[in-house]
Protein backbone atom coordinates (compact mmCIF):
# COMPACT_ATOMS: atom_id res chain seq x y z
CA UNK A 1 0.00 0.00 0.00
CA UNK A 2 2.96 2.03 0.68
CA UNK A 3 3.47 2.97 -3.03
CA UNK A 4 -0.01 3.72 -3.21
CA UNK A 5 -0.65 5.99 -0.63
CA UNK A 6 -2.15 8.63 -2.01
CA UNK A 7 -3.56 9.45 -5.41
CA UNK A 8 -3.66 13.07 -7.09
CA UNK A 9 -7.08 14.01 -8.78
CA UNK A 10 -7.06 16.77 -11.02
CA UNK A 11 -9.90 19.41 -11.38
CA UNK A 12 -10.73 22.62 -12.40
CA UNK A 13 -10.48 25.66 -10.40
CA UNK A 14 -14.25 26.51 -10.28
CA UNK A 15 -15.05 22.96 -8.88
CA UNK A 16 -12.18 23.50 -6.14
CA UNK A 17 -13.56 26.44 -5.37
CA UNK A 18 -16.77 25.06 -4.89
CA UNK A 19 -15.58 22.47 -2.48
CA UNK A 20 -13.45 24.34 -0.43
CA UNK A 21 -16.91 27.19 -0.26
CA UNK A 22 -18.71 23.37 1.10
CA UNK A 23 -16.09 23.10 3.77
CA UNK A 24 -16.38 26.30 5.02
CA UNK A 25 -20.16 25.54 5.15
CA UNK A 26 -19.09 22.41 7.18
CA UNK A 27 -19.36 19.92 4.42
CA UNK A 28 -17.33 16.88 5.86
CA UNK A 29 -17.87 13.95 2.75
CA UNK A 30 -17.93 15.12 -0.23
CA UNK A 31 -17.52 13.28 -3.74
CA UNK A 32 -15.48 13.49 -7.21
CA UNK A 33 -17.37 12.87 -9.68
CA UNK A 34 -15.87 10.80 -12.93
CA UNK A 35 -17.27 9.66 -15.99
CA UNK A 36 -17.20 6.09 -16.57
CA UNK A 37 -15.59 3.75 -13.98
CA UNK A 38 -12.03 5.10 -13.09
CA UNK A 39 -10.37 6.30 -10.20
CA UNK A 40 -8.47 5.25 -7.06
CA UNK A 41 -9.01 1.98 -5.84
CA UNK A 42 -7.45 2.43 -2.34
CA UNK A 43 -5.20 5.11 -0.74
CA UNK A 44 -5.32 7.08 2.20
CA UNK A 45 -5.15 10.45 0.73
CA UNK A 46 -6.59 12.17 -2.17
CA UNK A 47 -4.22 15.06 -3.52
CA UNK A 48 -6.20 18.19 -5.36
CA UNK A 49 -4.19 19.43 -8.31
CA UNK A 50 -6.08 22.37 -10.11
CA UNK A 51 -5.42 22.31 -13.88
CA UNK A 52 -4.80 24.94 -16.18
CA UNK A 53 -4.23 27.96 -16.06
CA UNK A 54 -3.72 27.52 -12.24
CA UNK A 55 -1.65 24.62 -12.54
CA UNK A 56 -1.10 23.68 -9.16
CA UNK A 57 -1.60 21.47 -6.23
CA UNK A 58 -4.08 22.96 -3.57
CA UNK A 59 -4.93 20.56 -0.58
CA UNK A 60 -5.64 16.81 0.43
CA UNK A 61 -8.12 14.99 1.96
CA UNK A 62 -8.80 11.76 3.22
CA UNK A 63 -10.10 8.42 1.13
CA UNK A 64 -13.10 7.02 1.96
CA UNK A 65 -14.00 4.42 -0.77
CA UNK A 66 -14.24 4.70 -4.81
CA UNK A 67 -18.34 4.10 -5.85
CA UNK A 68 -18.86 2.98 -9.50
CA UNK A 69 -22.30 2.23 -11.01
CA UNK A 70 -25.17 3.75 -12.71
CA UNK A 71 -25.07 7.93 -13.08
CA UNK A 72 -28.45 8.01 -12.07
CA UNK A 73 -28.44 5.26 -8.84
CA UNK A 74 -24.90 7.07 -7.96
CA UNK A 75 -26.43 10.81 -7.90
CA UNK A 76 -29.43 9.35 -5.70
CA UNK A 77 -27.24 7.53 -2.83
CA UNK A 78 -24.53 10.47 -3.12
CA UNK A 79 -25.42 13.46 -4.93
CA UNK A 80 -25.49 16.08 -1.91
CA UNK A 81 -22.03 15.53 -1.46
CA UNK A 82 -21.50 16.44 -4.95
CA UNK A 83 -20.17 20.09 -6.27
CA UNK A 84 -22.97 20.20 -8.57
CA UNK A 85 -26.26 22.99 -7.46
CA UNK A 86 -28.31 20.73 -9.51
CA UNK A 87 -29.62 17.33 -11.18
CA UNK A 88 -29.67 19.01 -14.16
CA UNK A 89 -25.79 20.59 -13.68
CA UNK A 90 -24.83 17.15 -12.77
CA UNK A 91 -26.54 15.45 -16.14
CA UNK A 92 -24.75 18.17 -18.03
CA UNK A 93 -21.69 17.37 -16.87
CA UNK A 94 -22.20 13.74 -17.35
CA UNK A 95 -23.30 14.03 -21.17
CA UNK A 96 -24.15 10.73 -22.55
CA UNK A 97 -21.88 8.87 -19.91
CA UNK A 98 -24.84 6.34 -18.10
CA UNK A 99 -21.78 5.19 -15.54
CA UNK A 100 -19.88 6.95 -13.73
CA UNK A 101 -17.40 7.30 -10.33
CA UNK A 102 -17.88 9.23 -7.27
CA UNK A 103 -14.74 9.09 -5.25
CA UNK A 104 -15.89 9.74 -1.97
CA UNK A 105 -13.84 11.83 0.58
CA UNK A 106 -13.62 13.16 3.98
CA UNK A 107 -11.90 16.72 5.48
CA UNK A 108 -10.26 18.48 2.87
CA UNK A 109 -7.67 20.49 3.86
CA UNK A 110 -6.41 23.73 1.75
CA UNK A 111 -2.75 24.17 1.10
CA UNK A 112 -1.43 27.37 2.54
CA UNK A 113 1.41 27.56 0.44
CA UNK A 114 -0.08 25.86 -3.35
CA UNK A 115 2.82 23.97 -5.09
CA UNK A 116 3.39 24.67 -8.54
CA UNK A 117 3.57 22.35 -11.28
CA UNK A 118 7.19 22.47 -11.29
CA UNK A 119 7.16 21.63 -8.28
CA UNK A 120 4.91 18.84 -8.41
CA UNK A 121 6.78 16.81 -11.49
CA UNK A 122 10.04 17.43 -10.26
CA UNK A 123 8.90 15.15 -7.02
CA UNK A 124 6.91 12.74 -9.13
CA UNK A 125 9.16 12.66 -11.91
CA UNK A 126 7.69 12.81 -15.67
CA UNK A 127 6.65 16.05 -17.71
CA UNK A 128 3.16 16.17 -17.51
CA UNK A 129 0.20 14.50 -15.06
CA UNK A 130 -2.05 11.73 -16.48
CA UNK A 131 -5.31 13.36 -17.15
CA UNK A 132 -7.14 10.02 -14.84
CA UNK A 133 -4.77 10.87 -11.86
CA UNK A 134 -1.31 9.29 -10.59
CA UNK A 135 -0.91 7.22 -7.32
CA UNK A 136 2.26 8.45 -5.11
CA UNK A 137 3.80 6.73 -2.11
CA UNK A 138 3.84 7.89 1.31
CA UNK A 139 7.68 9.30 1.12
CA UNK A 140 6.41 11.25 -2.10
CA UNK A 141 3.24 12.50 -0.13
CA UNK A 142 5.47 13.51 3.12
CA UNK A 143 7.82 15.20 0.45
CA UNK A 144 5.18 17.03 -1.37
CA UNK A 145 3.18 18.50 1.73
CA UNK A 146 5.90 18.03 4.58
CA UNK A 147 5.89 21.13 7.02
CA UNK A 148 2.82 22.46 5.20
CA UNK A 149 0.32 24.31 6.99
CA UNK A 150 -3.38 23.60 5.95
CA UNK A 151 -6.02 26.06 6.25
Amino acid sequence: MSERHAYILITAENWWNRRCVQRKEGKVFQAFVRHGLVGPLKAELLLFYIKNPVSELRGKAEFVERVTGSAEDLWNKHGDETVFESYNEYREFMGDQSKATFIRFRNLQELEKPKPLKFLLDKIGGSMLSRSGKYVSKQLVDMLISQELFV
